[in-house]
């Protein structure tokens, strides 16, 4: 595979270098603006086509004509502010003063992950947007925001799966030099950030890149469109593509890590999976600058192989999201048992989310009608990244719901609370943190309204098997879609967000700070149920806490035998009226021998 930079670069001497792969073609012309130029480019091996070029300066616009015909954006454009079918324009991303070159990263072990969205976090919609919110997150005591994708997209509104441009930041929300900015001010105040990237697939829109070589392989499927050609002919220039996009996010954005969407949907049968030569890449690039990058994927495939090591034939990633988690605590809390969520809703099952992370561990799924998953025995607590919400699984709901719009209040703490005391990474999705109400829901704006109208009807297929008794669904191209999706703020004015707020500070705060707790140790652990109780005991040397939940939505009192040698103090009591609940009846110091009464819908922790 040839390792080559694909995106202008400024040289020493401010001439500018282009190259682009299009094994496709028979000639290929550089065609700018201001100065107008038109230059027949330079044949390489393997497909490439270069051209180094005097006068050029950053806010150029250039094409590549293919062949003497159409021409076309570069497939690697650093900026698209015209939209994703014009031409692209020249920036020096080197062009910026960095000042955090004291930051080494958060360690994985200790990140309090927070997701959000560009568009729909702030008023702005922009990275200054979440700039001007950055000491809200560091007083919350986040250390780590994750952002869906920026990569340039067709229209204003997106989710950012539909991106077509994977080394251009979306103009929308600022371009290039405002995410360096964010990235910049995060590393000052102590905030790690992770970028989501689609390595899967490339959007419906704008996607230009087949005019130029074999980006894409038609031995395979995705739900999104067609998957992109990693062993087949012609693949390596495609890895090279996607290995130089990471490798620029992290050196050149000093991104701290890259949540990989939806693996599942990469398919690789070379000998050496993208994914390893992926994580092999940012190990290199770790050495050099002597930073950590992390790799943490998305996959429904419940499989260890892509966080294991190298020596254990793992791809060596070094975490990936727990869906089992989620389903399993979301079904208990909300008794939700349509779709996947009909594998779930026992006790049990949540019991053996927050011990092994997977529930389905080589065991049959009767919503998938086949056996997956396999062992995370020899994987630790840090590899597997837990929520109550995400994106996903508020946005792909027919209504957008949040949590604690099908539940309760204090239902809605209890699920925090079990979260922070489990033993993996904890992400919160924007807004949870206060119980927003506002919906999340699908959105977009593509600039074909066939297009938009075929998303519309696509989802409205998608819902019957799910929602379809819920009324109808929100257009996701209607600006409403987007405008409803948007964070209320106004914490300040609304008791209920203090209390909730204040709570969640609590827990991040017993998260990061309590010596059982900062360690995601998750084999020094026992959990026990009691109908729709857990006790949930965790140790570090002679430090101990216990954790008593009751998700029964009854007026049920659970009652538990405190069992443990020694004395314990209470640290969190979810009924507390700090948190906006009906008060405490649970005593603040047990003694071996005792029953301890747990409220329905709360959680107390102990700890000696």
């Amino acid at each position: 595979m040839t390792e080559k930079t694909i995106f202008p670069t400024r040289l020493k001497n401010n001439d500018y270098k282009f190259t682009v792969w299009a094994p496709k073609a028979r000639s290929v012309r550089l065609l700018a603006e201001s100065p107008k130029l038109e230059i027949t480019m330079n044949k390489e091996e393997f497909g490439y086509w270069s051209l180094i070029v005097s006068g050029i300066d950053a806010g150029t616009r250039y094409r590549y004509e293919l062949d003497g015909n159409n021409s076309f954006p570069d497939p690697a454009s650093l900026s698209q502010p015209d939209g994703v079918h014009e031409a692209s324009e020249v920036i020096d991303i080197h062009d910026f003063e960095w000042t955090d070159d004291e930051w080494v990263n958060i360690p994985l072990d200790r990140m309090i992950q927070y997701e959000l969205h560009t568009g729909t976090f702030s008023a702005e919609g922009t990275f200054e947007g979440v700039i001007a919110r950055l000491d809200y997150l560091k007083n919350l005591g986040v250390n780590t925001i994750e952002l869906l994708p920026v990569a340039q997209f067709s229209g204003f509104r997106n989710w950012g799966y539909d991106g077509v441009y994977p080394f251009a930041v979306h103009d929308g929300y600022g371009g290039a030099k405002e995410l360096m900015k964010l990235v910049n001010t995060c590393h000052q105040k102590g905030i790690a950030v992770i970028l989501d990237v689609v390595y899967n697939h490339f959007g419906p829109e704008g996607n230009y890149v087949s005019n130029f070589g074999d980006y894409f392989s038609g031995k395979y499927s995705t739900p999104w469109g067609e998957p992109l050609n990693f062993d087949d002919t012609n693949s390596d220039e495609v890895k090279n593509y996607f290995l130089q996009n990471a490798l620029m996010w992290c050196r050149d954005f000093h991104i701290d890590g890259l949540r990989l969407d939806a693996v599942h949907a990469i398919y690789d049968f070379s000998a050496e999976h993208i994914m390893k030569q992926l994580a092999g890449k940012l190990d290199e690039l770790s050495q050099q600058t002597e930073k950590p990058y992390y790799l943490i994927a998305e996959s429904n495939l419940n499989d260890v192989r892509y966080i294991s090591s190298h020596s254990k034939g793992g791809y060596g990633l070094n975490g990936q999201w727990s869906d089992d988690f989620h389903h399993a605590i979301h079904a208990l809390a909300t008794n939700e048992t349509r779709g996947y969520y009909e594998d779930f809703g026992t006790p049990e099952q949540l019991s053996k989310a927050i011990k092994q992370a997977f529930v389905f561990d080589g065991l049959y799924s009767k919503y998938r009608k086949k056996t997956y998953g396999n062992s995370t025995k020899n994987n630790s607590g840090e590899q597997f990244v837990i929520f109550s919400q995400n994106h996903d699984q508020v946005g792909n709901r027919k209504h957008g719901e949040r949590l604690i719009s099908l539940s309760s209040f204090e239902m809605a703490k209890l699920v925090a609370g079990c979260m922070f005391v489990s033993p993996n990474v904890p992400m919160l999705f924007m807004g949870e943190e206060y119980g927003e109400r506002n919906p999340f829901y699908y959105f977009v704006s593509h600039l074909d309204e066939e297009l938009n109208r075929l998303v519309n009807e696509g989802r409205k297929e998608e819902f019957k098997t799910f929602f379809d008794d819920k009324g109808e669904a929100v257009n996701p191209a209607s600006e409403e879609a987007f405008e409803r999706s948007k964070l209320s703020w106004g914490i300040q004015k609304n008791p209920e967000y203090q209390s909730m707020y204040n709570y969640y500070k609590k827990l991040i705060e017993l998260r990061k700070n309590h010596p059982v707790l900062q360690v995601p140790d998750k084999d020094k652990l026992t959990i026990t149920e009691n109908g729709k109780g857990f006790t949930l005991h965790r140790w570090q040397g002679d430090r101990q806490i216990l954790a008593f939940m009751n998700f029964d939505q009854n007026d049920t009192e659970l009652e538990v035998p405190f069992n443990q040698s020694g004395n314990m103090d209470k640290i969190l009591d979810s009924t507390s009226t700090n948190w906006n609940g009906k008060g405490e009846t649970s005593p603040q110091k047990i003694i071996a021998g005792e029953t301890i009464k747990v409220a329905k819908e709360a959680i107390l922790i102990y700890s000696n």
